[in-house]
């Protein structure tokens, strides 16, 4: 019994070792081409004897062999296969029966008196369908049978028992016995003979083993018998009673099951890199995604693509949100439209939403779930934590994905959610609506001598031209158009052709807008609107509200600037989004067996699909590049269900900063670190520290850049010294940067005085715009999750850096480190340098976008270290930027503004914006890009801590960190 299932192809089963992969097609046995059971059936699944049950391969014979018979002296010799046989009249022979289906092979072992029970059913299966019982069910499997498989049924040969004394006897049992079921099976009753071999069984312990209980390195797994007739398994914090017959079948299972876990379970067991659950894997398809825009298409297209599965687990979900802009095909590539399609063709769609504090959060994740569970029955939607039953109240799930067919997975920073779509302009103003001209011709290159045909429709009654085309939803201000034009046949003449955007016709008029060029539905005329109701935002001037009302605006965008989003993601396919797949099933398998109104047949526990058929893609994201990929998490009891809390993201960025040679380029959310081991746990900016001093004493050129908010993206007035929660996270963030012992300038200061400043710089995000006749300006939200080491390794993710993302036990996150394996030729201090292909790519784009390279050629970004690009580039930008707005706005937050005294003076002095604005625009015109310096001195004479008797003063310290 001990080789039961350690005999099983395991290719469907997910137990495959790496060096043992194939590259067949999931749960297929394809002699003749026609034999294939989806995966999706694990969703359909019913009774082993339903006449519907789909459990074998239509055109895959299940064949048995008697390949040995084992008969022993004593009781216990039967578990030690080293001891010789010897024939005995006390004990009875022990028949071992192989049995093959496709590509799956079992082997089990029966006594006489088993095939005499075998007999006895037949038999009286014989009898039973020649009897016409007045009842359906019986008169249509009597239909189903054919009469001449009843007559040709065939039947145990007399004499025989369990005690067989001479080797003839056995013999000759065995050859009759193997006869019987090789007959059996012949006329298709499959399921007698495999109920009867227990074979079913078998296979549901296999799924069980791996699927419910994830063997880890931190909790041992182990198969007790606890019991005479019990086998208890026990792993991570779940535990399964089996109850057996006998105990010699406990006994059997036992080494079966830990047999077959120790030749299949590597990839589970072993310590990986990082303490990470998931393993490497070489050769992944791979793309980064800067901003929403191309995100959210390729998440789109992909989506459109799904076969069997979806999921997708955010932060925040808002189900009314456009994935391609500007809306000029009706509601097709509306999220909530796009899952309700793919359900209605099949598709199970699981959606994990994180259960906010109402009182602290107004993210309705109570009205995204009822939106989406409205949509279709085969869609459904989990929250978590319950903040009672648990005791969590402080952390969050923070893990942004979108997972397709376990084949495709997005991860990064971009929810799904309002605000976060953004291109490389990060425009301030869109008061645009929408107007489409459908060009003849397009064809033949856009030629500009080709007649048009417009056809001339508003934004609130446009038409798609798809089959499922319905109106446009009605957005408050759309009638207020303005008089701009601008035509997508005007790019396409003028080359602006990158995959990223495409800009408005002018760079100074930020407020228009055009069409994707992949959507291939005409020319755009006129102002185009990319930010309907609420979606349009600027949180730190007014958090969201009414989030049921989705295309009602709650801000007046013409009077105030939108706050533009700066954020990174990735995707990956085969094996290491099976990882994330694995991850995301984990989470919800533990969701439903904490939640009791989950346990219920509606929702289903989820099953990975095995690493072995992973390479075998039905859909890949264009343009990728293959990397060797690695899956990291923040993960604890709270949040997956697991004993030991993994950190393996924190463990990962610490490694990185410390090996790597030339250069770091960090852009984050948060920037909170520098371990006290009071306040502060995360060893991040101790990390940065390390290696600035070690390169400072080596006498060798390194840079770290970090960019991140200007402002924390807490709602509150920064002209009065912001809201308390505002203040709070600005505290702990200047903490990290500048300010008391632990931060990492007065560190550095330490070793080097002031010579720190060629190895660090500190940087937010600004642009500017005119909205209604005068000139605007808005800091741009850094929500990215990145860091770039050498351009040769890349960490993206939804892990900010702090101890909520960092530490593992506080906000669930996930991230994936991609280590490139194509290089290209670089540069780096001036010296020819073998860049990853991924890596160097991804930060260009960052670098050319933040710096203005885009718009102006002269500026070079190619070599990240050396001084002419460090001092003369990004220094002098930054700080020449920097300089402009606070001569032309004296906007906040700047490091002219110390204290609360001097914030009234600053405010009571007007900007050249209102007092010269020509000359305003004749500076605003030297601005480069959006790069500016972080004002590191803002408010640095007063306490940033929230004041005694505020609700924020209430809760711990571990809220803001």
């Amino acid at each position: 019994m001990s080789d039961t299932v350690e005999n099983l192809d395991t290719r469907d089963l997910g137990f495959s070792d790496a060096e043992d992969e194939s590259e067949e097609v999931d749960c297929e046995f394809n002699p003749s081409g026609v034999s294939r059971i989806p995966f999706s059936a694990v969703y359909r699944t019913v009774g082993f004897k339903e006449t519907e049950a789909q459990v074998y391969l239509n055109a895959a014979p299940v064949t048995a062999k008697i390949l040995d018979v084992e008969r022993f002296t004593r009781a216990p010799d039967r578990f030690n296969m080293s001891k010789h046989r010897s024939v005995s009249k006390a004990m009875p022979a022990v028949f071992k029966i192989e049995l093959k289906h496709g590509n799956f092979t079992w082997i089990v072992k029966r006594k006489e008196k088993h095939f005499m029970d075998l007999h006895r059913e037949l038999v009286r299966y014989k009898t039973l369908m020649r009897i016409p019982l007045p009842t359906r069910s019986h008169t249509e499997r009597r239909k189903s049978i054919k009469r001449s498989e009843v007559r040709q049924m065939p039947a145990l040969p007399r004499g025989g028992g369990d005690e067989l004394a001479r080797e003839e006897q056995v013999s000759s049992r065995r050859v009759s016995h193997s006869n019987m079921l090789t007959a059996v099976l012949a006329l298709d009753h499959k399921h007698c003979v495999c109920e009867w071999q227990n074979l079913h069984g078998g296979c549901c312990i296999s799924f069980w083993v791996n699927y419910s209980f994830y063997p880890n390195r931190n909790v041992p797994y182990k198969c007790l018998s606890q019991f005479v007739d019990n086998l208890c398994v026990y792993v991570f914090c779940r535990k399964l009673v089996l109850k057996f017959t006998s105990y010699r079948h406990a006994r059997w299972w036992g080494q079966a099951i830990e047999s077959f876990v120790r030749k299949h379970g590597k990839a589970f067991l072993r310590t990986h890199r990082f303490g990470s659950f998931a393993r490497e894997e070489e050769n992944i398809p791979s793309k980064w995604y800067v901003n929403g825009k191309t995100y959210m298409e390729d998440v789109a297209n992909a989506l459109e693509e799904a076969k069997e599965e979806i999921f997708i687990t955010d932060w925040w979900l808002s189900p009314e949100i456009f994935l391609k802009r500007p809306v000029v095909e009706g509601n097709r590539w509306r999220l909530d439209w796009i899952l309700k399609r793919k359900a209605r063709q099949g598709v199970r769609i699981f959606v994990m939403l994180y259960k906010e504090v109402e009182l602290a959060l107004g993210i309705n994740s109570e009205y995204s779930k009822r939106t989406l569970m409205r949509l279709h029955p085969d869609i459904k939607v989990m929250r978590h934590p319950d903040h009672v039953s648990s005791s969590v109240y402080l952390w969050a799930h923070h893990e942004k994905i979108v997972v397709i067919d376990q084949s495709v997975a997005f991860v990064g920073g971009i929810d799904l959610a309002y605000g976060r779509w953004d291109d490389r302009e990060h425009r301030l103003t869109d008061v645009g609506s929408v107007t489409r001209c459908v060009a003849q011709g397009m064809e033949q290159g856009l030629d500009s001598s080709t007649p048009r045909k417009k056809v001339s429709t508003s934004g609130n009654s446009s038409r798609s031209m798809v089959d499922d085309s319905v109106d446009l939803p009605k957005l408050k201000g759309i009638g207020r158009t303005r008089k701009t034009r601008f035509s997508l046949y005007h790019h396409i003449q003028r080359g602006l052709h990158h995959a990223d955007s495409i800009s408005s016709i002018d760079s100074t008029n930020k407020s228009g807008s055009v069409h994707s060029l992949q959507t291939g539905v005409g020319e755009l005329m006129g102002n185009t609107r990319f930010w309907h109701g609420k979606d349009y935002c600027n949180f730190v001037y007014k958090d969201w509200v009414q989030l049921d009302k989705p295309f009602d605006d709650f801000i007046d965008r013409y009077t105030t600037p939108r706050m533009p989003w700066h954020d990174i993601s990735s995707v990956v396919h085969g094996k290491a989004a099976r990882d994330v797949a694995r991850h995301f099933i984990q989470r919800w398998n533990f969701t439903k067996i904490m939640k009791p109104k989950y346990r219920s047949l509606t929702y289903p526990f989820l099953l990975p699909k095995s690493h072995s058929t992973a390479n075998d893609l039905k859909y890949q994201v264009p343009d990728c590049v293959q990397t060797k990929v690695q899956v990291l998490r923040s993960a604890a009891d709270w949040s997956a269900g697991i004993k030991h809390h993994e950190e393996s993201i924190h463990n990962a960025y610490i490694q990185v900063i410390a090996k790597s040679k030339h250069f770091i380029y960090i852009e984050n959310q948060f920037f909170i670190s520098c371990a006290d081991n009071k306040h502060v746990y995360n060893k991040i900016g101790d990390a940065i520290i390390e290696r600035i001093i070690r390169a400072h004493k080596e006498k060798k050129l390194f840079r770290v850049y970090v960019v991140t908010p200007l402002l924390p993206g807490f709602e509150g007035d920064i002209s009065t010294g912001g809201g308390s929660a505002l203040q709070a996270v600005m505290h702990f963030n200047y903490r990290t940067m500048n300010r008391g012992e632990y931060s990492i300038i007065a560190q550095l200061k330490k070793e080097m005085d002031d010579q720190w400043m060629n190895y660090i710089s500190i940087c937010g995000l600004r642009t500017h715009a005119e909205l209604e006749g005068r000139l605007v300006t808005e800091l741009i939200y850094v929500h990215s999750k990145l860091l770039i080491a050498d351009d040769n390794t890349v960490i993206i993710g939804s892990a900010n850096i702090n101890d909520r993302s960092m530490l593992g036990k506080r906000d669930s996150e996930v991230a994936v480190i991609f280590e490139d394996s194509e290089t290209t030729p670089s540069v780096m201090d001036g010296q020819e340098y073998q860049a990853g292909k991924f890596a160097l790519q991804l930060r260009l784009e960052c670098f050319k976008t933040i710096l203005g390279a885009f718009n102006d050629p002269t500026i070079d970004v190619s070599d990240p270290i050396s001084n002419g690009f460090y001092k003369d580039v990004w220094m002098s930008i930054s700080g020449r930027n920097a300089t402009i707005y606070d001569k032309v706005f004296r906007c906040l937050p700047s490091s002219l503004v110390r204290n609360k005294q001097e914030l009234m003076s600053f405010q009571s002095k007007p900007g050249l914006d209102k007092e010269n604005p020509v000359k305003a625009q004749e500076l605003l015109e030297k601005i480069r890009g959006f790069l500016v310096q972080f004002p590191l001195e803002f408010l640095s004479e007063e306490n940033l801590m929230p004041s005694v008797g505020t609700k924020e003063a209430m809760v711990p310290t571990e809220i803001w960190t």
